[in-house]
């Protein structure tokens, strides 16, 4: 019998999940047991789950879970060293040269567990099968404007929240836009015809600002891209890999620009890939903007759990996209997740060599 553990998320500010109520039930019927763990911060009741017929389990008990149950988690788990066991199902951030993610394969090569990274979850064309992105880019966009916001004002950028919903955030955004009587900055997108993409236009779009977006064809040429300083806002909306060109150049900060913020969305500033060279590490809820340069100013926002800014609906989303994949997970060694156990073998013994 497969058996799914549904642990609770262990990082601050994370309220998403993986897996509906509703999902649950649909695991249920498929023969697929579902185990959940209570949570003190899901932004879904554990009510709905328990209705839906799962079993509830301790909040972060998942290290004592059957040997054969799956854990199914979003974000990472505690960098405490521990050999990993089980076969794991979340985002790992380990296979891009992440000083992080090595510690991570080591756990589990310690362990004798399983990564399924679910970044590397695909379809036999190699598209994603599930992914935060809409949801990221909107909420990516919203924070990139509260740092300008701030900075109108002769200020950093203080701490962010959740909001109920995308309405809230946009009356938010736009009472204070209003307010303040600041004009609209522009923004460059880069990436804007993917999922990342789009959430960040589509949030620019609804608040009045000018939004130029780029995708693939503006940027063959590899660069430079002065266009990037152009804009008082840039949102990078593509995921760091070998061959991404530098978007913004560690000169940047000195160059004449009117450029004041940037919104590294996609967010890998440790990996050996990284388009945005004038920053080196993530920036967190409490302290959102990273100020890099101070005349004038320039913020870099890169905070790497940017759905949970809205957990309710990113976290339905996603679950939905997931859901079909989630039902075959009586079969580990084909489909999607055969192409991710390959990826999590081949970086496994890379790292052991």
């Amino acid at each position: 019998m497969t058996h799914l553990w549904v642990r609770a998320e262990q990082r601050p500010n994370e309220e998403r999940v993986g897996l509906t109520p509703d999902g649950v039930a649909a695991l249920l019927a498929k023969g697929i047991d579902v185990t959940v763990e209570s949570s003190s911060q899901r932004a879904i009741p554990l009510s709905g789950y328990r209705a839906a017929g799962a079993v509830i389990a301790p909040e972060n008990s998942w290290p004592g879970a059957p040997e054969d149950a799956l854990i199914f988690g979003l974000k990472e788990l505690p960098d405490d060293g521990t050999p990993l066991k089980h076969k794991h199902i979340m985002f790992g951030h380990a296979f891009k040269g992440q000083p992080a993610g090595q510690r991570l394969l080591k756990r589990f090569r310690a362990g004798g567990g399983t990564l399924y990274d679910l970044e590397y979850l695909t379809s036999a064309n190699g598209r994603r099968i599930a992914a935060f992105g809409y949801w990221a880019g909107y909420a990516g966009g919203a924070v990139a404007l509260q740092c300008w916001l701030a900075q109108q004002e002769g200020g950093i950028c203080g701490p962010v929240s959740t909001y109920h919903d995308a309405k809230s955030l946009l009356d938010d955004l736009q009472g204070q836009l209003v307010r303040d009587g600041a004009r609209r900055p522009r923004a460059l997108v880069i990436g804007a015809k993917g999922r990342v993409g789009s959430g960040a236009t589509d949030l620019c779009t609804a608040l009045g600002l000018g939004v130029t977006q780029w995708d693939m064809a503006e940027t063959a040429h590899g660069g430079p891209f002065p266009e990037v300083l152009e804009h008082e806002i840039f949102l990078n909306c593509i995921l760091a890999q070998p061959g991404t060109p530098v978007f913004v150049p560690a000169s940047a900060c000195t160059d004449p620009r009117t450029l004041r913020v940037i919104g590294d969305i996609a967010c890998d500033p440790d990996s050996d890939f990284s388009p945005i060279k004038v920053y080196d590490r993530t920036t967190s809820w409490d302290e959102p903007a990273l100020r890099v340069h101070d005349d004038p100013v320039l913020d870099v926002t890169a905070i790497d759990n940017l759905p949970s800014l809205l957990p309710v609906e990113s976290s339905e989303d996603f679950a939905e996209q997931l859901l079909p994949t989630l039902m075959t997970l009586g079969d580990l060694d084909s489909g999607a997740w055969g192409r991710a156990f390959a990826v999590f073998e081949t970086h496994v013994k890379e790292g052991a060599q």
